[in-house]
Formats: structure tokens, sequence, C-alpha cells
């Protein structure tokens, strides 16, 4: 697995994928270079602006194009283009290689093992011990999803009652 220093790194891991997602369309990225010039005019001026907003030049040309730009305004204008991606396109922005690689196995391999040492922890300790961990598997139960959250509240019942 790769770690990338900063934005600018992942920004240039990630333009390719940016670039052939048919998802990023003329639309999306008007409001991409809106919300760069509204709210980050020294990262994008208004005359930077209307050359990205230029209908006349393809979209894959203007979205290379702008990507070329930020990741030569440096490591804050990548920051708001991702922090902007995240807000008007969040189904991309969670399909960005750099993001996928960092939810990679690794981390659901983790958060199983934790999930079973809990469990082990939970059936085979003592008495005393089991007690201990009920409050502790109620919090843990909150981040899971709904029927997770439910079978594992319920085995901490069960085993609180026996």
């Amino acid at each position: 697995m790769t770690d990338f220093d900063g934005y600018q790194d992942q920004l240039q891991s990630d333009a390719q994928f940016l670039c052939s997602d048919h998802r990023l369309d003329t639309e999306l990225l008007d409001r991409l270079v809106l919300q760069l010039n509204r709210i980050y005019p020294q990262i994008l001026s208004d005359k930077e602006a209307h050359r990205f907003r230029t209908l006349s030049v393809p979209t894959k040309v203007r979205l290379a194009e702008l990507l070329k730009h930020l990741h030569g305004r440096g490591e804050d204008a990548c920051h708001e283009f991702y922090r902007a991606l995240h807000i008007h396109a969040e189904e991309v922005y969670s399909y960005l290689p750099t993001r996928v690689k960092r939810r990679g196995p690794t981390f659901f391999l983790s958060c199983f093992c934790f999930v079973v040492g809990i469990a082990i922890l939970y059936y085979y300790g003592e008495a005393e011990t089991l007690r201990c961990t009920g409050g502790f598997l109620h919090c843990s139960a909150e981040r899971l999803s709904k029927n997770a959250r439910c079978v594992l509240t319920s085995y901490v019942e069960v085993g609180m009652q026996k």
C-alpha cells in the first residue's frame, strides 16, 4: 500500500481516475469550479474560473487542466478541491483510488479481529470480566450497522443475565 505525503501526491495519483470517470460531467465540474472560486478566490480567480467553465472546450480537457492548475497551486488548493469533491460528489470521492487504498483489506481485517477478540473475551472470560465488558460492548455496538448492533447488544444482554 502506498502512503501519500499530502494532497498534491493524492491528486496526482487520482487524476487519471477523475478524468476517466463518467460521473464527473460538465455540471459537476462547474459546481467544483464555482465552489473553489467563490469560497477560495485565492485558489481560483474569476478569470481562471471562467476559463475552466468554457463550454467550447470538452469537459475532460477542462478537468485535466483544472487538476494540473490546482497541483501547481500547492497543498491547500489540492485539499480544497478534495473538500469540494466530497461535498458535491461523494459517490466519486469515496471511490477515488487513494481513498480505496486507505480502506483496504487491512482495515476490515483489523475490525474483524477486534470483534473476534471481544467475542472470545466475552464468552470465555471469567464472571467478573464479563460484567466489566458488558458496558464496553454496548459502547462498541454504537458504531456498527443497525443489524449488527442489535445482534451484539442481544448477546450482551443474554450474557448479563447468566
